[in-house]
């Protein structure tokens, strides 16, 4: 008898709700929103880890009705897209360091298919983009989302999350900080290229035989690449550091 009181309705759109907010989760923030992770795989996660975590879900404060069901469905699909939105902010600062780079490398014209997206981006982005998931990695930012799912579920009440004022506030401020620390990250080989063009524009006008495409672009290239191996710890810090930023900020909102 005491199995059967888990088969009610209340439990039962429990379960519903908690799928719902695994499932937004997998398929908006980094590491589990990987398209390297088959579409079916990532529903069969969320379904697991809701049995997982269904001992700890609270009762929920919900009327049973199609209408409440419904809206507190798409309150926890709000709920996953508001995290990934947080967290993928932070992340693709590498992504515009990298597209940047590309550019004054003049790689800009060799993109690939970035795994992570599934977009075509410049091939220094996703070069940046890979060894930004193993930071993540590295620091157990998968356990964390796990965690902090737990524990949004003494917080926010199943069906009972609403976006604030304060997420646009964070969200606009996080994407100008993007910009900016974007930019910062690439700014040793931005400065670097333009010096090295006015080197070349003054040995072009001294020595007029000076084959800039021949002699020119391979050192560019060869000095850029030593400037981002010499920075790439740091930019990876700063990765890592923005990231933790991010995640400090998801409890203070919710």
């Amino acid at each position: 008898m005491e199995w059967a009181g888990i088969f009610t309705d209340t439990y039962i759109v429990g379960f519903v709700l908690l799928f719902f907010r695994f499932a937004s989760l997998f398929m908006a923030t980094p590491i589990f929103s990987h398209e390297s992770i088959p579409i079916s795989v990532k529903p069969a996660m969320a379904f697991f880890f809701t049995i997982v975590f269904y001992s700890s879900m609270p009762p929920i404060q919900i009327e049973i009705n199609a209408p409440s069901i419904v809206i507190a469905i798409l309150s926890e699909l709000f709920f996953g897209l508001a995290v990934g939105i947080t967290l993928q902010i932070a992340f693709n600062i590498i992504t515009y360091a990298g597209g940047i780079i590309s550019y004054m490398m003049g790689f800009s014209m060799a993109s690939a298919i970035d795994p992570q997206t599934g977009i075509s981006m410049p091939i220094v982005s996703q070069f940046l983009s890979l060894m930004a998931l193993m930071v993540l990695f590295s620091i157990d930012m998968h356990h964390w989302i796990l965690l902090f799912v737990d524990g949004t579920l003494k917080t926010i009440p199943l069906g009972g999350f609403f976006l604030t004022e304060s997420f646009f506030s964070y969200t606009m401020q996080a994407m100008s900080d993007m910009f900016l620390v974007g930019f910062i990250i690439a700014f040793p080989i931005v400065a670097l290229s333009l010096l090295a063009d006015i080197i070349f524009g003054m040995l072009m006008k001294t020595m007029p035989q000076f084959n800039l495409l021949v002699i020119g672009f391979p050192i560019k290239i060869m000095v850029s690449f030593s400037v981002l191996i010499a920075t790439f710890t740091a930019t990876m810090l700063i990765l890592k550091n923005h990231m933790l930023e991010a995640f400090n900020y998801l409890e203070m909102f919710f």
